[in-house]
């Protein structure tokens, strides 16, 4: 069972038939045909427990410590991953397939290692990564898609920020200089019709939430779309 967009599809992608259960935000694969437990802020915890899971796979940042603790009181055992860079992803991938699924690591994580073991480039661009409008919200210090981010040349306007998602109005982004604005797919919901019209005198690049924030099979081509798309 997991609570994790990330997690779902790693283990769906490597080993299908073995997971139970997943959130309707598990939207990859796209074929998926699993019971789903409502969401990752508010998942059904009755309606996990009657699946009777050996383990159910959690993030610190992405699911609540009140449902971890609920899960385990009702004897589920709980495996939470801690996420906030690049290397701390595959670290943990690695940990999740060997240690608490005792499986080999899965082929598509070994790609993964080699693509993000490149260096940066050295050409570099500062540019603010939108997570949310009204209010607006930026991608702040410490996180795993400012990493990511840094890894493909572009430096986080927000990155020394002491919050890890701050709130910003407009004029603070403007305000941090930067020469490229991002806006993702998810968790809101950019597009051509609904983001760059607020930035009408910078560059604005749409681009996949999940090459951006997602950790998982993913990861081996987000880092030449993102490369592409940040052009």
């Amino acid at each position: 069972m997991s609570l994790v967009p990330s997690l779902t599809e790693s283990i769906a992608v490597t080993h299908p038939l073995t997971l139970v259960g997943a959130t309707q935000w598990c939207t990859h694969p796209a074929d998926l045909d699993v019971p789903r437990v409502r969401g990752t802020k508010n998942p059904d915890v009755a309606a996990i427990v009657s699946l009777k899971p050996d383990l159910v796979l959690a993030n610190q940042e992405e699911n609540r410590q009140l449902d971890v603790e609920r899960l385990r009181a009702a004897g589920i055992p709980v495996w939470v991953t801690v996420i906030r860079s690049v290397d701390e992803a595959l670290a943990s991938l690695r940990r999740l397939f060997t240690v608490a699924l005792g499986w080999p690591a899965p082929g598509w994580l070994d790609q993964a290692d080699t693509v993000w073991a490149a260096p940066p480039p050295e050409d570099r661009r500062r540019g603010a990564i939108c997570v949310w409008r009204d209010p607006w919200m930026v991608v702040g210090s410490d996180t795993f898609t400012g990493d990511l981010a840094s890894r493909i040349g572009l430096d986080n306007a927000f990155g020394e920020h002491p919050e890890r998602y701050p709130h910003a109005e407009l004029a603070d982004i403007m305000a941090a200089t930067p020469d490229l604005i991002v806006l993702p797919d998810e968790p809101y919901k950019f597009s051509e019709t609904d983001g760059p019209e607020a930035f009408p005198d910078h560059r604005v690049a749409l681009v996949s939430g999940r090459d951006l924030t997602w950790y998982g099979p993913s990861l081996v081509g987000a880092r030449g779309r993102l490369t592409d798309g940040l052009r």
